[in-house]
This record gives C-alpha cells, structure tokens and sequence, in this order.
C-alpha cells in the first residue's frame, strides 16, 4: 500500500509583513494505504468534505508518493 500527500497551488497565505506578497502550496491532506493516486483523492474527500465545500479544484491538485 503507498502514501501520498495532495498539496494545491489555490488559496492565500498572508505573510506577517504585509507589504509582501506570498506564492506557495497549500497542503490538503496525507493519505495512507492506498494503491494510487485516484484512490488517494478519493479517500481524502471522503474524509474531509470541507475540500469540496471550500471549492477547491480537483484539477488542481498536486500529488506526490511519500515513501
């Protein structure tokens, strides 16, 4: 069974400083003992519907193995 983590790029992070401008990924979640990556998205929403509820874009979502 693999790990994965789901990071996307939507979203705001608001550095304490203001005046600059913060660009980076947001973690959604880590997944654990699944066989893929599709049942890794699937396992995450089934588990955390607030992504769905927030409008996070499933298109948009970066998924890497943890090993």
């Amino acid at each position: 069974m693999k790990k994965y983590i789901i990071l996307t790029p939507e979203g705001q992070t608001i550095a304490p400083n203001l005046s600059f401008e913060v660009d980076n990924l947001q973690v959604l979640g880590i997944v654990e003992n699944v066989n893929n990556e599709n049942e890794a998205i699937i396992l995450l929403l089934q588990e955390n519907s607030w992504i769905i509820d927030a409008e996070y874009n499933v298109s948009e979502f970066i998924i890497y193995e943890l090993f």
